[in-house]
């Protein structure tokens, strides 16, 4: 009975349609293979050399920080975080921390004294595939966030969702599609699509952004065009083997007061430039970056001891004529004979868990 099922749906398959379609797309395969194309990242991360490892803006804090790691295992790991900090605007100054992970597993969740708490679970289902999930609750508002990722040989897909929901009768959320493509070594073009619904009486709202990202032997110029009008133009560069140095420029294209200068009299042009440098030595790291507003910041990051690292952060505001000022200090404690398995994994490139 399968078998003449089977051949009843076999003109799907057996016919010109898709033979010619089969073998257009397996000679589009080869040539894509021909040019040795590589993946170029995703398009959250399409400046993630300037913004995320070179600049020391998602580093910066401001008071006094300690955390105190307990490493039980390595093979599963299983690490618990104390965490306390104080100073302006500080949210909670107690935090609780577990990390559990796996080359295929991670799972970390955090709880604060004043109630918030947060968990993250990620899955990877093959080399290529990874699926994530993240959940946060603090003081009367929940945020649900489910991600999907595959990574291919030349291009990088993704669908996220946040707080998606069908109990009103409708779907609600907000849900992100982005796609990222080699078109050759050098070059990768993507396009990033966001559609969301506040609530059943609010109206659906789409968006579309676009992204390039250009690759040279020591450098790396990238580009983001935002459907809110924003544009971010960045660049990186590779100095020597232990400096990195770059620059990030965001352009904003906002509705002003309007006037008599016609139509252009109308949008209001602001942008902010961000010139910084990375220095990586020995044991420590030492991150420092200027704007065009003013703004001066370093972060220096330093190992004083094999399981002590100490971290400063400071930022100045020229203009406002402000100053923070961070101080941490990172003691991880782990048994002997967990330290010498640490560095037997960490020399054979052991698969890290998904994060």
């Amino acid at each position: 009975m399968v078998e003449a099922k089977a051949g009843s749906l076999s003109f799907l398959t057996d016919n010109a349609i898709t033979a010619t379609i089969a073998d257009s797309y397996a000679v589009f395969s080869e040539r894509r293979k021909a040019l040795k194309l590589t993946n170029p990242g995703t398009v959250d991360n399409i400046a993630r050399e300037i913004q995320k490892d070179v600049l020391c803006t998602n580093f910066m804090f401001q008071g006094l920080r300690a955390d105190f790691q307990k490493v039980f295992s390595l093979a599963p790991l299983f690490r618990i975080q104390h965490g306390f900090q104080m100073g302006p605007n500080v949210p909670s100054p107690y935090n609780l921390m577990a990390l559990y992970g796996t080359p295929n597993v991670l799972l970390q969740a955090g709880l604060s004294n004043d109630g918030s708490a947060q968990c993250f679970a990620n899955y990877r289902w093959s080399p290529k595939l990874i699926s994530k999930s993240q959940a946060q609750i603090s003081e009367g508002q929940a945020l649900v966030q489910l991600d999907s990722e595959y990574t291919g040989d030349d291009f990088s897909a993704s669908i996220k969702a946040m707080n998606p929901s069908i109990l009103d009768g409708s779907l609600t959320g907000i849900f992100i599609g982005s796609y990222l493509q080699t078109i050759t070594p050098r070059v990768s073009l993507g396009a990033e699509g966001v559609w969301q619904r506040q609530a059943l009486n609010a109206r659906p709202e789409t968006a579309i952004s676009y992204c390039g990202r250009y690759k040279g032997d020591d450098w790396i110029a990238s580009a983001q065009y935002l459907a809110q009008g924003v544009l971010n133009i960045s660049y990186w560069r590779q100095l020597t083997a232990q400096v990195e140095a770059g620059v990030d420029t965001q352009l904003q294209f906002a509705p002003g007061l309007g006037g008599n200068g016609g139509m252009l009299s109308s949008i209001r042009r602001e942008g902010t430039t961000t010139i910084g440098a990375k220095y990586d030595f020995r044991a420590s790291t030492f991150r420092a970056q200027v704007d065009s507003t003013g703004k001066v910041g370093c972060y220096l990051e330093k190992r004083v001891a094999p399981v002590v690292t100490m971290t400063f952060a400071g930022e100045i505001d020229q203009v406002k004529q402000t100053s923070k000022i961070g101080l941490a200090v990172s003691i991880e404690a782990a048994p002997e004979e967990l330290m010498e398995a640490s560095e037997k994994v960490e020399a054979s490139n052991a698969q890290p868990p998904p994060y």
